[in-house]
């Protein structure tokens, strides 16, 4: 993705959830209470692009410490949690994603990135495709009756994600331009 890709832009300010584990002074305001330093142990959400190095780099370790260890631990956030997981591997279709995050799959590459959940990753793989056929055909009916962009077709709509949103749009042109194309041909 480009540097300015909004897409990208709002995946990178998902909040997910950290634990710093050293104290910080001057950064108790992000745990509520700014005259305090932010305690180890302390859970929070942080934005992504934020999060991720933090996560990743790793301080030197002190006199007490064997070996060096992260600022803050990475959790997964809601969105890729178990019950989540458990209800894609059950029925993809059932899962409005957009409910779950507006970048889904953003998020979930993003956090494959940090994580080695090869299980997250089959899950997601799966997801995708189960639920791209629905949107192609879902892409080629829109253009069919005049009344497909309101009730059901508006209400599968709502549930997709961005990445199946701009698949449903390039779907739906394909399909336009593909009969747009024959009647061309007809009328020659």
């Amino acid at each position: 993705m480009s540097y300015y890709d909004i897409d990208s832009i709002l995946t990178d300010a998902e909040k997910v959830p950290c634990k710093f584990e050293l104290d910080v002074p001057e950064l108790g305001y992000l745990d509520n209470n700014p005259s305090h330093p932010l305690k180890a142990g302390t859970s929070i959400g942080l934005p992504l692009w934020l999060a991720e190095p933090l996560a990743l780099t790793r301080r030197e370790p002190t006199s007490s410490e064997e070996d060096s260890k992260s600022f803050v631990s990475l959790d997964l956030p809601q969105s890729l949690s178990n019950e989540v997981m458990s209800a894609l591997k059950a029925d993809p279709r059932a899962v409005p994603l957009r409910d779950q995050s507006h970048n889904f799959y953003g998020l979930g590459t993003r956090m494959l990135d940090v994580f080695e959940e090869r299980e997250i990753c089959a899950i997601l793989r799966r997801t995708f495709v189960m639920r791209a056929t629905d949107i192609a055909l879902h892409a080629r009916k829109a253009g069919a009756t005049e009344d497909m962009g309101v009730g059901a077709g508006e209400e599968f709509l709502r549930g997709l994600e961005e990445w199946e949103r701009k698949l449903f749009r390039k779907a739906h042109e394909g399909t336009k331009g593909g009969k747009e194309w024959m009647e061309g041909v007809k009328k020659h």
